[in-house]
């Protein structure tokens, strides 16, 4: 097996469907969690809507088969970067994928000079929320209600980035 840093590339939109499935696998996971082909039309083509939105994104791959993925764009603050679209296949989970996903977007705000990462996840997403905490992120109070088929309510997480 390649190394892992061999393992990341850019998202791609014709990696569209991949990703499309790989979160439709996820959400299934949650009761409650129905994806919208409407509400997530930026996932047509993401590597576009990524980076008009001044942002970025990789996936992490074997072979052709996609492992996870992972994305970031500006934040709310000028200092601050805001990961999204972090999402691994329950396959390929344990075995560093997502830190290495989340380590990219990190080295992005470390580049763009961010002082902070944040994100906001899904309360229901209990396994997820353990590895940002394992990875040095903050549940924030606070929570966000989104207007969309699953009633998402969502909860801020930020990491504070030494040395950027």
């Amino acid at each position: 097996m390649p190394t892992p840093e061999r393992l990341v590339r850019r998202l791609r939109d014709a990696d569209a469907a991949a990703v499309v499935e790989l979160v439709q696998t996820c959400w299934s996971e949650y009761e409650g969690c129905v994806y919208d082909e409407d509400e997530m039309r930026h996932l047509r083509r993401p590597a576009s809507h990524y980076a008009a939105l001044g942002g970025d994104a990789w996936v992490a791959v074997h072979g052709e088969r996609l492992l996870g993925s992972v994305a970031c764009r500006p934040g709310a603050a000028p200092d601050v970067l805001e990961l999204q679209l972090l999402y691994v296949w329950p396959q390929a989970r344990r075995r560093g994928v997502a830190s290495m996903l989340v380590g990219r977007v990190e080295g992005e705000a470390r580049r763009r000079r961010a002082k902070r990462v944040e994100l906001w996840s899904d309360s229901r997403f209990s396994a997820a929320h353990r590895m940002y905490e394992a990875l040095g992120y903050r549940r924030q109070p606070g929570a966000r209600h989104l207007d969309d088929v699953s009633a998402s309510v969502e909860w801020p997480f930020r990491k504070e980035l030494v040395g950027h």
